[in-house]
């Protein structure tokens, strides 16, 4: 083994119908390291996870810890454990229902009686180590998602782990919540624990990792010190490919030729039961449009009031100048609507449904279940939006829920696409997903809208607005405070609408 290393997977390979995941990879991570594991969606990353944390078996290659010789034998979730491997995910595996306590303590060898008062002196002494603001006796479920992930890595450390892995830990956490853990990350580093850190954030990898290895469909590319590798040569490795400012992503596309002053959709006082306050609303043909404002502004409740998927209270929408009634996602959809939403897993995939299944789902409801697509229309359609929107998948007939987060996006993608739609909405249609993938997306839009589709792109990411869109409407407390475009599209202005109103 390498000096210093606490774990090292030598030509690790793993194979699936028709797809090879992982190719001879090699991974080491080192005693007291934060080790960032990057790549696209697809790139091999889950997999070694499952791999060493034996979800899955491997089908070549060998693995090494600390201090044994011989290759470790991991068939099992509790075997990682056995040996020092913990695995924290992004949606949190605890009981919400107990107490910390009894979370950190829970499977463990149990003795009959046991003394309630010194197991929840022993977390707090845990807790208070490690500086997590949370008490033994306390419901976890009362506590923030970030405590009840650091309580989820608590426990990790007091099982004697070696080896922590985190996978995609700051995904729902806001800036203090993202400090806090990170606080702990480099409080466990002090004490020598090797951390591997899955994560699609690069300004998060640069401000705590030592170490970056970039994986591109299922093949080692490199292991990297961070000092060693700019962001954009990350990127560039991620990719395959050298990047193009990505500023330049808007210029690249030829813009809709038709009548750009044609109004497809227009809202006029429409207001919801989701609590936005009445809103005027319009979007032309060939036009990329987007709301943007803090977290909780009403950028998602506006588009849902648009597709009737929350309560509409108030006003009237117009398509094509005529006014229409919807009430319902099905009055949309028939109105030539499409909205991809933010909730992906609850909202957007049927994850015990295929591939194929998903991607026909909202052109099977416009037709009725009563007149179902033929057999050949079903494989041609959903080949033709694989093809398009390189899904990487096995097959169509693929469980949905076995793709990676990015494709199941394009699954999505590909569901509203293929009815065709006046006017697409995506609602933070890039949320942890690669960048590549994310570019594909951004690509997609402009052509889109250059072939007359209408298309309001909502964002977290500022920077990603202006590459899509031609015009911001801006809001704060669920309501419109101000609109953006030409020459007043860029950060600063967006900035100063959200905090100053109208303007």
């Amino acid at each position: 083994m390498r000096e210093g290393a606490v774990l090292e997977m030598r030509g690790i390979c793993k194979f699936f119908p028709g797809v090879r995941a992982l190719e001879n990879v090699d991974f080491t991570l080192c005693k007291g390291e934060i080790h960032a594991l990057m790549g696209e969606n697809g790139a091999g990353k889950s997999t070694l996870i499952k791999v060493l944390t034996g979800v899955y078996p491997m089908d070549g290659g060998e693995i090494f810890l600390e201090g044994d010789t011989r290759a470790a034998v991991i068939r099992s979730p509790q075997d990682a454990q056995k040996v020092g491997i913990s695995t924290v995910y992004q949606e949190i595996t605890l009981c919400p229902n107990l107490s910390v306590a009894e979370n950190m303590y829970i499977g463990r060898d149990s003795v009959k009686g046991v003394n309630w008062k010194k197991m929840n002196e022993d977390a707090d002494k845990i807790l208070q180590s490690l500086d997590i603001p949370a008490k033994g006796s306390r419901q976890l479920g009362s506590c923030s998602i970030a405590v009840q992930q650091m309580v989820a890595i608590a426990r990790a450390v007091d099982m004697d782990c070696k080896v922590l892995i985190l996978d995609e830990p700051t995904s729902s956490l806001d800036e203090q919540e993202v400090a806090k853990l990170f606080g702990l990350m480099r409080d466990l580093k002090k004490k020598g624990v090797g951390i591997i850190f899955v994560t699609h954030f690069l300004d998060q990898v640069y401000e705590v990792c030592d170490k970056i290895t970039v994986l591109r469909d299922g093949k080692l590319v490199g292991e990297y010190v961070i000092e060693d590798l700019p962001r954009v040569q990350l990127v560039s490795k991620m990719l395959g490919k050298d990047l193009d400012d990505m500023s330049d992503i808007k210029s690249e596309s030829k813009p809709y030729d038709g009548n750009k002053d044609e109004t497809v959709l227009e809202c006029r006082g429409l207001c919801s039961n989701a609590g936005i306050k009445p809103f005027d609303f319009h979007i032309n043909k060939g036009e990329v449009n987007g709301f943007t404002g803090l977290l909780g502004s009403g950028r998602s409740e506006c588009v849902r009031a648009i597709f009737g998927a929350d309560k509409v209270i108030g006003g009237k929408v117009m398509m094509n100048g005529k006014e229409v009634k919807i009430t319902k996602p099905i009055q949309a959809m028939n109105c030539g609507i499409a909205y991809l939403p933010e909730d992906r897993k609850n909202d957007g995939i049927v994850a015990d449904l295929s591939v194929k299944e998903n991607i026909l789902l909202a052109l099977q409801v416009m037709k009725g279940f009563f007149k179902p697509l033929t057999t050949a229309q079903a494989n041609e359609f959903t080949e033709q939006y694989i093809k398009l929107l390189d899904i990487k998948t096995a097959s169509a007939n693929t469980p949905i829920k076995a793709l990676s987060g990015g494709n199941q996006q394009k699954c999505i993608l590909a569901r509203w696409l293929l009815t065709h739609p006046q006017y697409l909405i995506l609602d933070e249609p890039t949320r942890g997903i690669d960048v590549g993938t994310k570019i594909d997306i951004q690509k997609l839009v402009l052509k889109l809208a250059s072939e007359g589709t209408s298309i309001t792109f909502i964002s977290s990411e500022t920077d990603e607005m202006l590459r899509t869109c031609s015009r911001l409407v801006v809001m704060r407390d669920r309501k419109v405070v101000g609109e953006l475009s030409g020459d007043d599209l860029n950060q600063n202005m967006i900035m100063n609408t959200i905090a100053g109103g109208d303007k």
